[in-house]
């Protein structure tokens, strides 16, 4: 059966190749698609963990805004005070309230590029790889009188860096508009990737209140959300839920149950995804029984003529059938030696993009799923041409 079956397909050899390449491509979109499902949450988990934090505190969806230049849309007021009225809970550690909002920065030698500013109390939990981190507090706010010296300090990612073409040591301007950059000069302290990592953007990071200040929002004291650090022992769900019960008008949310919220406010991506892999696996199935469909209906004489000879239609099925699988198992070690490739390149271009790294990730259940699929695909094509070849009626044929 497997040499009737091979010499079979290799009298169609464009055929053949296309329905193999049809199979490779099922099970690369599926291998690749997977990785970014294990990825995003490997990925998730770590970012999450990296930044120190036991709970995060929203007032509800952070979304762009269009007014104020494309700010994102901030969920708190008063922000320090909310951070020092949750700091009295005998289970929290830390409160630090954390601002993006969009800004112009630049260099001597740069016109100023439209970044994401992030405002931060300190940067304890920040990863710096070229440099050092703030000189100090944050002393400008001033318990609310916003009149203490500004460190002007900042930490830019290194994609920022390209773009201004300054690292640390140099001065850059960083503003609300275009108008006001030049009033305000920092000094690059360090080069970090935490918070590109996070936004997918490029960032400056300054002090929370010296942000507010060089974009105007110092009058509502303004935060996008607030972070909270427990201490040692302290159960996150256990103070989650009772934070929540003291303030019903502020979502609480852990670790995990805020990576969970990412994904359900990303669910059409996610579902664009299944839908395509869907689509490819739909597409090898047909191709595979196309292919299987012409050669039965070239061959039905000779097989008609089989059938009269003795030759049981259980053989000729089987001959279909090993058909169906050598054609899927060619696509499926296309697509699993494609994978690691495809992977590679991807991660590459997402670092460029959006500074993320090792998004896609492909553990042994990756190749799992993908050789699965390419099984599933010969065992469904051979079942339907095996049921086609099945019902020829051996005396039509052979009246001819």
């Amino acid at each position: 059966m497997v040499g009737i079956a091979a010499a079979q397909l290799r009298r169609a050899p464009e055929r053949t190749t296309l329905a193999v390449v049809g199979i490779a491509l099922a099970v690369l979109l599926t291998t690749l698609l997977a990785s970014v499902g294990f990825g995003v949450i490997d990925t998730g988990e770590r970012k999450f963990d990296a930044a120190g934090r036991d709970i995060w505190v929203t007032g509800g969806p952070v979304e762009f805004s269009a007014e104020g230049g494309g700010s994102l849309e901030s969920q708190f007021v008063n922000a320090h005070r909310l951070g020092s009225q949750f700091r009295k809970h005998d289970q929290v550690k830390t409160a630090a309230p954390v601002l993006f909002h969009t800004v112009y920065a630049a260099s001597k030698n740069t016109e100023p590029k439209l970044l994401t500013g992030v405002g931060i109390p300190n940067t304890g939990s920040v990863e710096i790889q070229n440099g050092s981190e703030f000189s100090r507090g944050d002393v400008h706010y001033a318990n609310g009188s916003y009149d203490g010296p500004m460190t002007r300090e900042v930490i830019i990612d290194p994609r920022t860096a390209e773009l201004l073409n300054v690292s640390v040591g140099d001065t850059i301007y960083v503003g609300g508009s275009r108008q006001t950059v030049s009033e305000h000069k920092f000094t690059v302290v360090g080069i970090s990737p935490t918070f590109s990592k996070f936004l997918g953007t490029p960032t400056v990071a300054v002090h929370l209140s010296e942000l507010q200040t060089v974009t105007g929002t110092t009058g509502t004291d303004p935060a996008t959300f607030l972070t909270l650090d427990l201490k040692d022992g302290a159960n996150p769900q256990a103070v989650s839920d009772e934070l929540a019960a003291r303030h019903p008008e502020y979502e609480f949310r852990t670790n995990q149950e805020q990576l969970q919220r990412i994904l359900q406010q990303n669910a059409l991506i996610i579902a664009s995804g299944f839908v395509l892999v869907g689509l490819a696996v739909i597409v090898g199935l047909a191709l595979t029984v196309n292919l299987l469909a012409i050669v039965v209906y070239q061959q039905r004489e000779e097989f008609a003529a089989l059938q009269a000879m003795g030759i049981s239609r259980g053989l000729l099925v089987g001959i279909v059938g090993v058909q169906a699988l050598l054609i899927c198992l060619g696509g499926g070690i296309g697509g699993l030696l494609a994978t690691p490739l495809a992977v590679g390149l991807t991660n590459d271009l997402v670092v460029r993009l959006v500074g993320l790294e090792s998004l896609l990730r492909t553990p042994p259940v990756v190749y799992a799923v993908g050789g699965t699929i390419a099984f599933a695909i010969g065992t469904g094509s051979a079942a339907v041409v095996g049921w086609q070849l099945s019902r020829i009626p051996a005396y039509v044929d052979l009246r001819r």
